[in-house]
């Protein structure tokens, strides 16, 4: 084990903003658009019934993580509870699913970018933010919070904003093109299950999409100033924040629109500026998405060079990744990462108008091992052992009823995205990945066998 520690540099806002950061991705200011057209007002429902879960798999964290603060990430609770072979392929799943979401974002930053200089190619915005977000996490890790907090408070101010103007337009009867604005709209345009079940049902792709990354809290519990204070204060809250932030704005959107005059491909962000006469509102917006696109990219160079350094710290990636630099940054992970993400940089220079629902899918395929394994640990726990769970100041709601049933959302959403034709080909190639791992896995441990036997020989 390194002799220097991660450095406890994260003070309670910038885990605060990183916990409401984690959970407003771009689904919400892109996807939203696509998730109304699929499912109507009855989104609202598929968000919270979501959110709930989501709540339960933090809850489950929070509880594990508070009853031993060595832990540096959930690999190291994975390894306690379940062994190493499943640390071994949660560690690198999880290292996976964030590189492919900074892939997906780092893409989008030159998207929009394009937005306000449409002659420059595609992969240099992306490049340029590749190497900003690299210094930046080289320096030190307060000043990752301190990037986190302020891009989050952009997406928070955009989403209030839109939230105040939203209920003024309601409140005075506002007409838009389509009659006018009133709470009247989210059940007057073929009730709240407009599509029926089939539509309700198909929006949990995009709205579970739009979840990945609230469990990035979790990791942010080795570098946070007084964990048993902010972790339960940053996890509590996380209901409320999807009331406001989703909810909230969703119910805002439909009642000044109806549901089925929201554009699917449009962010009905920007719709809704328009209509009041902002002239600069698609700018506006087109900034707010930017920075959420960045932040999210900065999310994952964060994550991925933690796990890394984690990986290495069990012996289950090469030693020198767990070396820290002087401003105690794993730097060598740090630049591993960077160096797999920029593969998107190639790949938008290649091919530009590429897909990357496909990449998105897998992620969201990986993301459910992730905080499926996370309530199976809690399990594990509560049940091998009660002395600790006694002890715990953090207990999980319902348990263990709220485990069962969070695994049985988590195999919905399978059998939902085999549902969905753009989703189905990363059921068929997400299980390569961790075959993959298992041989990798088997293969090192014959490896260091070997190793030993050899020196036994030797020795004797």
């Amino acid at each position: 084990m390194s002799e220097q520690q991660l450095s406890r540099g994260l003070k309670n806002r910038h885990v605060q903003l990183i916990a409401i950061g984690g959970a407003i991705g771009t689904g919400l200011f892109l996807g939203a658009g696509k998730s109304i057209h699929l499912a109507g007002p009855s989104i609202l429902f598929a968000y919270m019934i979501t959110g709930i879960f989501a709540f339960f798999i933090m809850r489950s964290l929070g509880e594990l993580l508070l009853t031993n603060l060595k832990y540096n990430s959930f690999v190291d609770i994975v390894k306690d509870y379940l062994g190493n072979l499943p640390a071994f392929i949660t560690g690198w799943t999880y290292w996976f699913c964030w590189i492919t979401i900074a892939m997906a974002d780092l893409t989008a930053v030159g998207v929009y970018v394009q937005y306000w200089i449409p002659s420059v190619p595609q992969w240099i915005p992306g490049l340029i933010a590749l190497i900003i977000l690299l210094v930046m996490n080289l320096a030190t890790v307060k000043l990752f919070g301190e990037m986190e907090f302020w891009f989050a408070l952009i997406k928070i101010i955009a989403i209030l904003g839109l939230i105040a103007v939203g209920v003024y337009m309601i409140i005075s009867g506002f007409s838009t093109s389509s009659g006018p604005s009133s709470f009247s709209n989210l059940w007057s345009h073929g009730g709240m299950f407009p599509n029926g079940i089939t539509g309700f049902v198909l929006a949990f792709q995009m709205v579970v999409f739009a979840f990945a990354g609230v469990e990035l809290v979790g990791l942010t519990a080795s570098e946070t100033s007084n964990p048993e204070k902010v972790l339960p204060k940053a996890i509590n809250n996380i209901p409320l924040r999807i009331l406001i932030f989703y909810i909230g704005a969703l119910a805002v959107i439909m009642s000044i629109y109806p549901w089925n005059a929201v554009e699917p491909a449009e962010s009905p962000f920007v719709q809704v500026f328009v209509t009041v006469g902002v002239a600069a509102a698609a700018g506006i917006i087109n900034f707010v998405v930017l920075t959420s696109a960045a932040s999210a990219c900065n999310s994952a160079v964060f994550s991925t060079s933690r796990m890394l350094y984690s990986l290495s710290e069990e012996k289950n990636a090469p030693e020198q990744l767990s070396k820290l630099n002087k401003r105690n940054v794993p730097s060598n992970s740090l630049f591993l990462s960077t160096v797999v993400i920029f593969i998107a940089v190639v790949l938008n220079y290649v091919m530009p108008d590429g897909v990357f629902t496909l990449v998105s899918s897998i992620a969201t395929t990986c993301f459910i091992w992730i905080w499926g394994i996370l309530v199976i640990c809690h399990l594990k726990y509560r049940k091998t052992r009660p002395e600790l769970a006694k002890k715990s100041k953090f207990k999980m709601p319902l348990y263990p009823l709220s485990n069962y049933l969070t695994l049985a959302f988590l195999a919905f959403i399978l059998v939902v995205l085999a549902l969905a034709e753009d989703t189905r080909v990363a059921l068929f190639i997400t299980p390569v990945w961790f075959i993959a791992l298992v041989v990798i896995y088997k293969m090192q441990k014959s490896k260091e066998a070997g190793e030993e036997q050899e020196t036994v020989h030797a020795t004797h």
